[in-house]
């Protein structure tokens, strides 16, 4: 039997455990079921469980579980990320508060820092994933850098490199000058920061006359090989070719004639500097110009910038431009507000740098991509289907993808120089090869996840070879361009294939203003506290049921609470159905009641609406489905009914019946207390929830219609008139209802049930209940008889005497207006209460 009330606690207490040890959560390659694979978005290895990555891991528990009881081969693999720049900034982190120094330690001793780390912490997001329910198969657990991602990363790497795919140039990067490394496009947050317009005179060579150059970094003059005008600007076309003088430094530059300089935008004249600014670069391409790199690579100025060097970047700007101001160079600092790029890790303002690195050359794998989701048969279905748009303008806009990292923590690129040669090879290729310092990109790794964790790259390709493509994945909107959108040019390029059938993309979660959660706002939500007060079902459900597909998620705990009431519904309904079937021994459905057929129909209903919207991932309408016939149709209504005949076997086996079901239907939202109730069923089909078979519609449950609806709408509708009139609980043995013929015919028809339901002791006939009206008579005391009979005399007299006077046209056109018109409303009101006295 079950506890008199729900413990959250108590019920999520060691199931997991035992559902892992029975190897529940495990595939089996050797089945001959259907294969069914989800992909696990692997979080940091050394991280915790955050609300979004919650959110994730209960989608895809609820696709597992379903598909598993649906009688698919599961593999959901789990696997976590090295995250490179945030695991190496907190070893480096650690070492400094032990006073030791990264490049003094050298790489080798570092490396095995990070895995002491990785080893001390990585356990904790498995614990997390424990406390959620989720059921992976941990047989098959991987991690970005072990031998599966590591012999695919160098597999694809070498492949590409061979292809010429891969290219190591200059180019401008985005550099965090903290972490000290490359970011690509997508490890960029842009902010709305406070900046200026710095005015500047570029004097013209030779004259006494100058340009007004405005720019939002003055400190990077002293890199200016060249100042541009619009070439259709008659105010400036005939300058082209003229010189100008770099200020400060002195360097005679030229005026460049280039589209890129904008008439309607500023002065219409821009400083070039090809080695810190993007667009600069492409105009020194254009037109052969020199690239003068000013600063290192924390952000502090070089030999490049004078007597300035050494100076944080910050620090030269704010020095620079009172030098300019004292010698007359600055015209004037317009305040303006602009959006700047930050390092996604660190937060590091970052730094637009002319660098050597390596990229992924995009243009011919973005159009590949392209075609193949022009292939229905190929395509990946987004979940909502707007993303597909999404995905192919990332394709047809995409950059060239800087991979190299300036790390030690990663997979290092395997590329080996010597004497001016460089051969791409995993081991070195002889003696004097030196292999290149840089790692690759987490994202490269993360990009190969849906196949090198299924053995791709391995001699034994069983799992690959079964399991791959992936059925299902799902990850939040902001990472479509991370990881989606590379996983599928990847996959494309390496198997021919899409990594996925389906991409579910699930929305942010905010906090309940709307605003992101962050830890400077103080408006996080820790999911672990959630579960520890709710229960991992409560969140489970709430999270997947709460918002569609791509929509954001206003995270609101009093809908968790809601959450967590209505489980406690479902247990106690549980309760009551267990106690009053003790001794069933079978399920006989062969002598039903109305109200039996009746639930059951509803049941099938359910089911099939449950079915199509799973099958959809329209997880909140079946939310929505489920909550209604739980909560009104077999808690409020049926088990109501039930206790009126629970002696037959028949109700009995109805009852249960419907309760497994419903058990079933929410397992894969709430697996922890469904099994806890289910373990408690005299009569089951399997040793455990996670492994009885999803419900199917049975059609021979389906019955026409009965009355039932109508009893349930009349007693709805009786009890709401009461509530609203506030009719005392007592009110059987003072009032007298009047109700309609069709009303009388189901109290005749259903006198134990609806009588007793509403004590009801006597009633009149008229013809109300047809128009959704019910209305109570009370039976009055002489008393009140006696008062009643005073109040009409008291009232017909007051009417008398005020119709005399409003009927006087003296008084109505002398006395006040305002007094007049109250006469009327009271009157009005008074004929209106001797109306309802006198029925």
């Amino acid at each position: 039997m079950l506890d008199t009330k729900y413990n959250h606690k108590e019920v999520e207490q060691n199931k997991y455990d035992i559902w892992k040890e029975k190897g529940y959560f495990n595939c089996d390659p050797e089945s001959n079921k259907d294969p069914f694979t989800i992909i696990l978005p692997p979080p940091n290895v050394t991280g915790k469980l955050h609300l979004g990555h919650a959110w994730d891991v209960s989608l895809q528990d609820i696709v597992a579980r379903y598909k598993r009881m649906d009688g698919y081969d599961v593999l959901w693999l789990p696997g976590t990320d090295h995250a490179a720049i945030a695991t190496e900034a907190k070893v480096v982190k650690k070492l400094k508060s032990e006073g030791i120094n990264k490049y003094e330690l050298g790489r080798e001793k570092f490396l095995d820092a990070c895995w002491d780390w990785t080893r001390e912490y990585g356990g904790n997001i498995r614990k997390e994933w424990a406390n959620m329910g989720c059921s992976l198969d941990y047989t098959k657990e991987r991690f970005t850098l072990d031998e599966y991602s590591v012999n695919a990363v160098n597999k694809v790497f070498i492949d590409m490199f061979n292809r010429g795919l891969i290219y190591k140039g200059k180019r401008i990067i985005n550099w965090d000058p903290e972490a000290k490394t490359a970011l690509s496009n997508e490890e960029v947050n842009y902010k709305d920061t406070k900046g200026a317009f710095y005015h500047i005179k570029y004097m013209l060579a030779g004259t006494n006359d100058y340009l007004d150059v405005a720019t939002t970094r003055p400190e990077t003059l002293f890199g200016d090989t060249a100042v541009a005008v619009n070439p259709k600007d008659d105010r400036y076309k005939d300058l082209i070719g003229e010189k100008v003088i770099v200020p400060i430094v002195n360097r005679v530059v030229p005026i460049v004639g280039d589209d890129y300089a904008d008439m309607e935008k500023g002065t219409g004249v821009v400083k070039i500097t090809p080695a810190h600014d993007p667009n600069d670069f492409e105009v020194g391409n254009r037109h052969n110009l020199e690239r003068i790199v000013v600063m290192d690579e924390t952000a502090h100025m070089n030999e490049e910038a004078g007597k300035y060097k050494g100076y944080d970047r910050f620090e030269c700007r704010e020095a620079l431009v009172k030098e300019l101001q004292d010698k007359d160079l600055l015209i004037k600092i317009e305040d303006i507000t602009h959006s700047v790029g930050y390092s996604e890790r660190t937060d590091a303002m970052v730094e637009p740098y002319l660098s050597e690195q390596w990229f992924v050359k995009m243009d011919g794998l973005s159009k590949n991509l392209i075609e193949m989701q022009q292939d229905k048969d190929k395509k990946v279905n987004f979940f909502p289907k707007r993303y597909e748009k999404t995905i192919i303008q990332k394709a047809n806009e995409c950059y060239d993808w800087c991979i190299s990292r300036q790390l030690w923590w990663g997979i290092r690129i395997p590329v080996w120089y010597k004497d001016g040669e460089m051969k791409a090879s995993i081991t070195s290729p002889g003696e004097g090869w030196v292999q290149d310092p840089d790692v690759l990109d987490t994202w490269f790794s993360s990009g190969l996840w849906p196949y090198s964790t299924l053995g791709w790259a391995m001699e034994d390709k069983t799992l690959f070879n079964r399991y791959f493509p992936t059925n299902f994945m799902s990850t939040g909107y902001d990472i479509i361009f991370f990881w989606v959108f590379r996983m599928m040019f990847q996959a494309e390029a390496f198997t021919g294939k899409n990594p996925f059938k389906d991409c579910y993309m699930h929305g942010l979660i905010r906090a309940k203003d709307g605003r992101k959660m962050s830890k400077s706002l103080g408006n996080g939500v820790e999911p672990i506290d959630m579960v520890d007060k709710y229960g991992a079902d409560s969140l489970r459900y709430y999270l997947t049921t709460s918002s569609a597909p791509g929509l954001d998620l206003r995270f609101d705990e009093d809908k968790l609470t809601s959450t967590w009431n209505f489980i406690n519904k479902i247990w106690n309904a549980s309760r009551f159905t267990l106690m009053n079937i003790e001794g069933l021994k079978e399920i006989d459905l062969s002598d039903l009641s109305k109200e039996d057929k009746w639930i059951l129909t509803k049941l099938q209903k359910t089911i099939k609406d449950v079915r199509k919207y799973m099958d959809k991932y329209e997880f909140q309408n079946v939310g929505t489905v489920l909550y209604d016939f739980i909560w009104s149709d077999f808690c409020d209504s049926y088990i109501e009914f039930s206790k009126f005949s629970i002696d037959k076997e028949s109700t009995k086996s109805t009852l249960l019946y419907v309760l497994t079901n419903i058990l079933k239907m929410l397992h894969p939202f709430m697996p922890f207390v469904t099994e806890e109730i289910y373990q408690k069923l005299p009569i089951k089909d399997s040793e455990s929830i996670m492994i009885s078979s999803y419900p199917v519609v049975d059609k021979k449950l389906i019955f026409e219609e009965t009355n039932v609806e109508d009893i349930i709408d009349f007693i709805k509708t009786f009890r709401n008139t009461k509530q609203a009139n506030n009719i005392p609980s007592d009110f059987k043995a003072r009032f007298d209802i009047e109700i309609d013929p069709i009303a009388i015919k189901l109290l005749k028809l259903e006198g134990k049930i609806v009588n007793e339901e509403l004590d009801i002791k006597s009633y009149k006939v008229v013809s109300n209940y047809t128009n959704g009206e019910i209305y109570f008579e009370k039976e009055l005391t002489d008393e009140e008889k006696e008062a009643r009979e005073n109040l009409i005399t008291s009232l017909k007299s007051s009417i008398e005497r005020r119709e005399k006077l409003l009927s006087n046209e003296n008084y109505v056109n002398k006395a006040p207006a305002n007094i007049v018109e109250m006469d009327r409303q009271k009157l009005e009101e008074e004929k209106n209460k001797l109306k309802e006295l006198l029925g």
